[in-house]
């Protein structure tokens, strides 16, 4: 059976990590008891628990305090720091006389290893011997680590150690390591030497190995999934199941559009039925993967949303197909006199309308249709004189007179970073750096699910019912700026600093394919509307095309997805079909219309 444990320096069971965090959330529940004086709860919590009263500590402000003094405390050591480039001179020229099969998964551990000695040193108050041996042997390490270790190299006192950003993530969590039982072996028999002791203590405290059963990760599949602050991700954090099949489609009669009646004479034929969309069809159908309904209550339809539905349904009829033969129409909007200005831009759902953010705190919103014109509400006398009990009230409240093909919303007092349109259209949510709101985040398509996306390198996916987070994705180099979910809520993409598109299952949090093609920064994803192919577009100025249905042709449905070893990535660079260079345009919008147009947006390079 797979199995998850940390390095013991006597023969110990290995220890399920699980066990420690559920200990920790009860005790966290009592604190938490305590603190409302629930006294009744707290008793007998405790005693189903098999809890003693001296577990629970009392809930003070300085909690938090002293959780950082006891996470810092655990590098405490008496070592003499003159022989700590020898112990890790030592570590490396093991690993290195081992064979090539548990070379490369042994080696994986040097990184972690070298962090934590040299806070060792720091705390313990050896400063040059720290800044020593980070100067012998911290270009030795992967160059994506290499912005987190110019962050480390700025801790030289003990007093550094608090409030700096590196230092919170390291001591919140043990750094994960996924290695074989072979090698792990291998790496604890050495370990428990008398003279490798020091280094024991250190993967004892501050590392985490979660070892697997089978033949150990080969270079290319440990490559695939490292780089995040705290490495990987453990197998049980995406063993939750995930419901990110679509919900069933409320039953709506979709009048059929006339046919062309024949001209004059038989031989003119008449206009053909257009074939259902699948998509459509599927979510018209009770999707097993699905959750149910009513998990995530969901308001009732109204009759605009029926009849929004009902012109889905139509455009879907008349889409086209998007692959390698049979290459997308672009159009492409451009931004001008916004150089350095416009910092995002987003396209609604139903391609009508498009929302830019500014560095100068400003959103503009245009009117992507000649037939629509934006218009502002009426001054508050006028508004007084309308009927409330109106059904069109709404329509009531605007000025046609101030409709334009763009309008200027006010607001922030920061450079916005990220806007989104309610799939109605009536509202847009904006983010900012004046703290209004956080992180690249997206809405699964049955809203029961959240993915994020951050700077330390993860793809998030926080189930909205219960708040967990139910899929922890590694595998970038860079910050994460981008997420897009395919039609059917199968598929994550993610995509920012590091230039990599990668595809994750979500059903088993398995990394599909990682797309290479981008030469900086990629802003904007979008997958067709039947989610066969997917556009990015970037700081390069390129849109670029990926064939996702190969991709899903290609997986290999065998594969043992609970033994890391046992997994393929594609990689084929046959994968990008289309390259659309732009004459000076940065690319921060891609979007498929309902029937596969793609539009694309930027700011132009002046």
């Amino acid at each position: 059976m797979p199995s998850s444990g940390v390095l013991s320096s006597h023969a110990e069971p290995i220890i399920p990590k699980s066990d420690v965090s559920d200990k920790q959330t009860l005790l966290a529940v009592l604190q938490f008891l305590k603190k409302n004086n629930l006294k009744d709860t707290e008793e007998l919590l405790k005693r189903e628990a098999g809890i003693k009263d001296d577990e629970v500590t009392p809930h003070s402000t300085t909690a938090s305090e002293s959780d950082v003094s006891h996470a810092l405390a655990a590098y405490k050591s008496s070592d003499d720091p003159s022989l700590y480039s020898d112990y890790y001179t030592d570590l490396k020229s093991f690993i290195d006389s081992c064979l090539d099969v548990h070379k490369v998964e042994l080696a994986v551990i040097l990184y972690p290893v070298f962090v934590h000695m040299y806070l060792e040193l720091v705390y313990n108050g050896h400063e040059n011997h720290a800044v020593e041996f980070f100067e012998k042997f911290h270009s030795d390490q992967e160059d994506y680590y290499q912005d987190d270790l110019r962050q480390l190299s700025t801790v030289v006192k003990r007093e550094h150690m608090q409030g700096n950003t590196l230092m919170e993530n390291f001591k919140s969590s043990k750094f994960v390591i996924k290695m074989s039982r072979d090698s792990y072996i291998h790496l604890k028999r050495r370990l428990q030497e008398k003279k490798m002791k020091p280094l024991l203590n250190i993967v004892q405290e501050h590392l985490f190995v979660d070892v697997f059963d089978g033949m150990p990760r080969n270079k290319q599949q440990i490559q695939l999934s490292s780089g995040a602050v705290l490495g990987e991700s453990e197998r049980e954090a995406n063993r939750v199941k995930v419901y990110y099949g679509l919900l069933k489609e409320p039953d709506i009669n979709i009048p059929l559009e006339e046919e062309e009646e024949a001209g004059e004479g038989d031989d003119k034929p008449k206009k053909k039925k257009q074939k259902k969309d699948p998509l459509l069809m599927k979510k018209s159908k009770n999707d097993p993967n699905a959750p149910q309904n009513n998990r995530i209550p969901l308001p009732e339809l109204k009759d605009s949303d029926k009849i929004e539905k009902i012109t889905v349904f139509r455009e879907a009829t008349k889409r086209v197909k998007v692959n390698s033969t049979c290459m997308p129409s672009i159009c492409f909007y451009t931004l001008l006199n916004s150089f350095q200005g416009a910092t995002c831009v987003e396209i609604s759902e139903d391609s009508s309308l498009l929302a830019a953010g500014f560095s100068n705190s400003a959103i503009r919103v245009f009117s992507l249709l000649n037939s629509v014109k934006l218009r502002t509400m009426k001054k508050s006398k006028d508004l007084d004189i309308i009927d409330k009990e109106a059904e069109d009230v709404l329509e009531r409240m605007m000025d046609d007179r101030t409709a334009s093909e763009f309008k200027v919303l006010l607001g922030h007092s920061g450079p916005v970073y990220a806007t989104n349109f309610s799939r109605d259209r009536k509202f847009l949510i904006s983010a900012s750096e004046d703290g209004t709101n956080l992180c690249c985040a997206l809405f699964h398509p049955n809203s029961n699910y959240i993915a994020t996306g951050s700077s330390d390198r993860v793809v998030r996916m926080w189930d909205n019912l219960t708040g967990n987070c139910v899929r922890i994705l590694t595998g970038h180099k860079g910050a994460v700026q981008v997420l897009c979910f395919s039609p059917d809520g199968r598929f994550l993409v993610s995509s920012g600093v590091d230039r990599c598109v990668l595809l994750w299952d979500i059903s088993s949090g398995s990394l599909l394919a990682n797309m290479k093609g981008h030469t900086d920064t990629v802003y904007s994803l979008a997958f067709s509307r039947d989610g066969a192919a997917l556009a990015s577009g970037g700081l390069d100025n390129h849109v670029k095309l990926w064939d996702i249905h190969r991709v899903l042709q290609e997986v290999d449905i065998e594969a043992d997805l609970s033994i890391p070893s046992s997994f393929t990535v594609n990689e084929n660079p046959n994968l990008l079909f289309g390259t659309f260079p732009t004459k000076s345009t940065p690319v921060l919008a891609v979007h498929f219309t309902r029937r596969n147009l793609l539009l694309a947006s930027g700011p132009l390079q002046t």
